[in-house]
């Protein structure tokens, strides 16, 4: 059970790892005030958590449960992972409450979290398919059954509700379920089973257990788990990433949630253990994803084929898979990354997916979902209220709820400020000082970000700068300009002596920029797309009547202007720009190949961009990430 502390909302608790440089700040420690993230998580806490509350009980997922306890006469309903959903839904629940209290959530998810014990078995296993017909095929496949899956789950709700609500009684669920899986797998020179599951999570929830139980146990279950990839338990298919050993590993391959979570899997274990070999395969399946294997938007796994990573520079647009769950596992390996490290290159990559690939998939109602994000299409793909395989939902109201957890970290040295948005933090250092950071900023749409520093005495404050704004920041202390500044890994280290009312002010101009792909990529040849600040742009048909978005055109000096439109898409920052387009009747018939001809003079049109992450929220049409660029010859 856990230690005697109280406990604190944290997503991951690194406050006691050897191996990282930065411990968490809890959620209840920041405040956020913005025009982005507050409407989004009140829409979350009233029509998101709500809906899918909903969802889950027509959909027969919380009536598992019930069956399981006894008390429903009726056969399982949906797929064989669905208590996972319900799972999520509850960690996302969790940390809402632990922000703001909410009788309406709070009597759902006490009835919920009931359910959920009333449905253990004595000796700790829970798993709703398993309970009745198929008890005696538990712990029998553990390549496609899921159990181990739905394990993790499980665990990090229970965490999320012992440290957001302060009761242990989902807690107790979960350990008593890993005392389970404990007796079961281990060395088969113990009298134990060798195997691992096929969906990773079990690996980041066990070592977030140990955390918060103070049980090595957990942690040494984890690595167990982790090293019996690459063996042949799971059939040896990339798919499932038993390929090969974790350690062998030089890019990613198979099925690209599974294979980011495990990577967040064994980022947690380097954080305990700091076994050198696995921080050399995490750098090294970093680098090859983010320069090979990540779309723009920072969304992940481009083929439709096993929801998988392609070969490298494998980026197809309209036909990207780039699950929404695969962009939180992003954020989340991210996060891990950066807490280890405090480098501004996993908080640039955490940033990217989460404004973009992450937020894509909620509509902006608040109940309409994408599963998967083309950078491309022709109308045909649209928002759905829900769906029969339900991971993404419950997953992205998860990452949302526990938002706040992510702008500010710890060290030794200071406070570390990762992302920006108009809020507040009340923060206590390592050696037990109070500071309060007010934060006035206008971010994502503008760079200017102030913060008024309520605290006294000597720290280095942090600020990262930023990849996309590297070369064109500025800073000023109390009105005064400062050019020379420490800067480490992206973040600008001020340290100083601080009185209460002292004022920082970081400037990052925040102006189109044209994004061009490298060479490998042949989709992209001679297309470019655009980057404001953090967000990524698109066009879209509605905006562009009678225009086909594949023929626009961008000339090399096409001139930018930008506007904010309070009314447009709940409220967003518009691209314009006039580019030109093939003029009506210059068509290629029935022709698919013809000599080249002479360079034609093509007609202006009127350019519209919005953001990425709001398409899909008006009339069905055609949607453009990357542009045509340059002259064309017909």
């Amino acid at each position: 059970m856990p230690q005697n502390l109280p406990p604190k909302p944290v997503i991951v608790d690194t406050s006691k790892s050897e191996y990282t440089r930065l411990c968490p700040v809890p959620l209840t420690d920041v405040s956020l005030k913005d025009s982005f993230w507050l409407p989004r998580l009140r829409d979350l806490r009233e029509v998101t958590l709500p809906s899918q509350y909903q969802q889950l009980e027509e959909t027969g997922r919380i009536d598992n449960f019930r069956r399981a306890a006894g008390g429903l006469d009726q056969p399982f309903e949906g797929w064989f992972f669905n208590d996972s959903d319900v799972y999520k839904w509850v960690e996302a629940v969790a940390w809402t409450l632990a922000t703001r209290d909410d009788p309406d959530l709070k009597g759902m998810l006490n009835e919920v979290v009931s359910a959920i014990e009333a449905a253990q078995d004595e000796n700790g296993y829970l798993n709703t398919y398993f309970t009745f017909e198929q008890v005696e095929e538990r712990w029998t496949n553990l390549k496609d059954m899921h159990e181990l899956y739905c394990a993790g789950h499980l665990t990090q709700a229970a965490i999320a509700h012992y440290r957001s609500t302060g009761e242990d009684r989902l807690l107790a669920v979960a350990t008593k379920f890993a005392d389970h899986i404990c007796g079961i797998f281990g060395p088969e020179d113990r009298g134990k089973r060798s195997g691992t599951g096929g969906h990773p999570e079990i690996e980041m929830a066990l070592v977030e257990l140990a955390r918060t139980t103070g049980e090595r146990k957990y942690l040494d279950q984890a690595a167990f788990f982790l090293d019996m990839r690459g063996r042949g338990h799971l059939g040896g298919e990339a798919y499932n990433q038993d390929h090969l050993p974790f350690r062998d590993l030089i890019r990613m391959e198979g099925h690209a949630v599974r294979a980011v979570y495990l990577n967040a899997g064994a980022t947690d274990l380097y954080a305990e253990a700091g076994e050198k070999a696995l921080w050399e395969t995490l750098e090294r399946l970093w680098v090859n994803t983010t320069a090979r294997q990540m779309y723009i938007s920072g969304g992940v796994g481009s083929r439709y084929e096993g929801e998988s990573f392609g070969e490298d520079y494998e980026l197809p647009n309209k036909d990207a898979y780039a699950e929404t769950c695969a962009a939180i596992a992003n954020v989340m390996w991210n996060w891990r990354m950066l807490l280890l490290t405090g480098e501004a290159r996993f908080a640039d990559v955490l940033e990217t997916a989460m404004y973009n690939a992450v937020m894509v998939g909620l509509g902006l109602g608040g109940k309409s979902y994408f599963y998967r994000n083309p950078l491309a299409g022709e109308g045909d793909h649209q928002r759905q209220a829900w769906y029969q395989c339900a991971c993404c939902p419950p997953n992205i109201a998860r990452m949302l709820a526990s938002l706040p957890g992510y702008f500010y970290s710890l060290s030794e040295e200071g406070i570390w400020a990762h992302l920006y948005a108009e809020g507040s933090a009340a923060l206590e250092l390592l050696d037990g000082r109070k500071v309060e950071l007010h934060q006035r900023s206008g971010y994502p749409w503008d760079g200017v970000i102030e913060v008024e520093v309520q605290g006294e005495g000597e720290w280095g404050l942090f600020m990262r700068v930023p990849a996309w704004s590297e070369a064109e920041w500025s800073l000023a202390i109390n009105g005064e300009s400062i050019s020379k500044v420490e800067k480490e890994k992206g973040y600008l280290r001020i340290q100083r002596s601080w009185n209460r009312g002292d004022e920082v002010r970081l400037e990052l101009p925040m102006s189109v920029s044209m994004m061009e792909s490298h060479p490998k990529v042949s989709e992209n040849a001679g297309r470019v797309a655009l980057m404001r600040g953090p967000l990524l742009y698109c066009l879209e048909g509605v905006d562009h009547p009678g225009v086909d978005l594949d023929e626009i055109l961008l000339p090399s000096d096409t001139i930018f202007t930008t506007a904010f439109h309070p009314e447009l898409l709940n409220g967003v920052v518009t691209i314009q720009a006039q580019g030109t387009t093939r003029p009506k009747g210059r068509v290629w018939d029935d022709q698919l190949y013809r000599p080249v001809a002479s360079l034609s003079k093509d007609q202006t049109v009127e350019m519209t961009a919005v953001p990425y992450y709001a398409w899909g929220n008006r009339d069905a049409g055609q949607m453009q990430v990357w542009i045509q660029r340059g002259d064309r010859i017909y």
